[in-house]
């Protein structure tokens, strides 16, 4: 998906071009080659194509096409034991998809890896274990032998998904908390990294996803909820349709996932996104606490005079006053008709984040911002991509942690959130529901729930019409429009 604020489709395929002829990019690169026809050509082995997507109403996408699969030889040097390293499922699914293997992803890892070696790469996936459950059963820093005697041998065998070079030895794998730890050089299916190339211009998406945000049909200027936002990609596919123009509101209940969305709209100069942590099941501020707005929302900037190396510290709010040195357990913070219980902890954290000043997603001290909710009607539009069962996504290589049950409980959680989002859109408003599952539980039914439930609500038609998991169409209302 092309940054149409940053550059323009055209450009962005010049760029490529451009490139591909200096060949300074790695040689996953080599073969790429670029086209103008509309989708109907076929790569070719050893070259990826890329051309613009073929649809209307997406002039902003760049498809681009691999080939596989390939049959890769495990170990082509006869005699001799070839390094290894295992990765996690979700790891060698994005593997399958072009990515290189990054240090979370690394589960175990042969001895005396070093920078430069070839290394074999393959998946260790779950297996049943003795609760009824699934799990891996490989502790993470474990070294492996390369034997058919190894303890883990047949939890991989004949999952080899490809070769690479180690970008850093094993120790620094198991030291490091992000980076490449393997540059795939050859792979199951062959398709390019993308890498550093074009930050900022560009977004690797899958398709359903373009689609759904351009259903939403945001408009400049407008309030828009995204309920279930990491990573952050439709979140920034809306704002870019909005022209960077309204107010984006993101929300995700991990903390780590709301500064990745607040990473990603700084790489792209995107300023309307406000991400805050908050359990999207609370996304509904309740009635009654509108009275005392003014004291919920200023409880984070109770501030409090603070000096570095001063003396007790004194916060002052309205006519009240506390001393927070003083020996009792919480601070009483004072206003003209109602009382708050400040302690002592959260006067250190505000001290703490004004030493801290602004950290690299523009929070204080590198924290997010929590939420209290949002009182109802607050919202033009509200996207909800509802976490789901996932049994859509493609490459997947297991699902056997789904259950009947599980399924079941994933379409009641979805229901509540969809209870959520229809208080809190406008009247007027739009609902875009959609999820990346093929389960009909959590798609036909939740539409059919909400046209039981809610008989305002009245199915409209979804634009563009591109097919794709979970992505039902549209409906309206008199009074509300809402997408389903």
């Amino acid at each position: 998906r092309v940054n149409t604020l940053k550059s323009t489709t055209h450009t962005v395929m010049q760029k490529l071009l451009k490139l591909v002829n200096q060949n300074g990019l790695s040689c996953g690169f080599n073969g790429l080659k670029i086209g103008e026809q509309n989708g109907g050509e076929q790569a070719h082995e050893g070259s990826y194509l890329v051309h613009k997507c073929p649809y209307s109403g997406l002039e902003n996408v760049l498809f681009i096409r691999g080939s596989g699969p390939h049959a890769l030889h495990y170990n082509d040097q006869p005699g001799h034991s070839m390094k290894e390293i295992i990765v996690s499922r979700k790891c060698a699914e994005s593997v399958l998809r072009g990515a290189q293997v990054y240090v979370p992803g690394v589960l175990a890892c042969s001895a005396h890896v070093e920078k430069g070696d070839k290394v074999a790469v393959s998946v260790a996936i779950e297996q049943p274990v003795k609760d009824s459950g699934w799990a891996v059963g490989i502790t993470r820093g474990i070294v492996l032998q390369g034997l058919q005697s190894d303890a883990h041998y047949e939890e991989r065998k004949g999952l080899y998904i490809g070769q690479g070079i180690a970008a850093m030895s094993r120790a620094g794998i198991f030291r490091v908390l992000h980076g490449v730890a393997v540059e795939m050089t050859e792979r199951v299916y062959k398709l390019p990294s993308f890498n550093d190339v074009l930050e900022g211009e560009i977004f690797l998406q899958n398709l359903p996803s373009i689609v759904a945000a351009r259903v939403l049909d945001p408009r400049p200027g407008e309030q828009i909820l995204d309920m279930c936002a990491a990573p952050g990609g439709k979140t920034t596919a809306i704002a870019i349709l909005m022209r960077d123009k309204g107010e984006i509101v993101a929300l995700d209940r991990s903390h780590n996932k709301v500064m990745g969305i607040l990473k990603l709209a700084d790489e792209m100069g995107l300023s309307c996104i406000r991400a805050y942590k908050l359990d999207a099941l609370k996304s509904v501020r309740k009635a009654y606490e509108e009275r005392n707005l003014g004291v919920a929302d200023n409880c984070s900037e109770a501030i409090v005079t603070l000096a570095e190396n001063s003396g007790p510290i004194r916060s002052i709010i309205g006519a009240g006053v506390t001393n927070a040195a003083e020996d009792s357990s919480t601070a009483i913070v004072e206003q003209t008709d109602a009382k708050r219980y400040v302690s002592k902890a959260d006067l250190r954290k505000n001290l703490r984040r004004l030493r801290n000043g602004t950290g690299r997603s523009n929070c204080s001290g590198g924290r997010v911002e929590d939420s209290k909710g949002f009182f109802p009607s607050s919202f033009d539009r509200v996207l909800l991509d509802a976490p789901c069962s996932a049994l859509g996504l493609r490459p997947r290589l297991f699902a056997g942690e789904e259950t009947l049950e599980s399924l079941r409980k994933n379409a009641t959680y979805q229901r509540r959130l969809f209870d959520q989002a229809v208080k809190l859109v406008r009247p007027g408003g739009i609902i875009v529901y959609s999820t990346c599952t093929i389960n009909p539980g959590e798609n036909e039914a939740l539409v059919r729930y909400a046209l039981d439930t809610y008989k305002f609500l009245s199915l409209g038609s979804q634009h563009p019409k591109v097919g794709g998991p979970g992505i039902i169409g549209s409906c309206k209302l008199p009074n509300k429009a809402y997408t389903e």
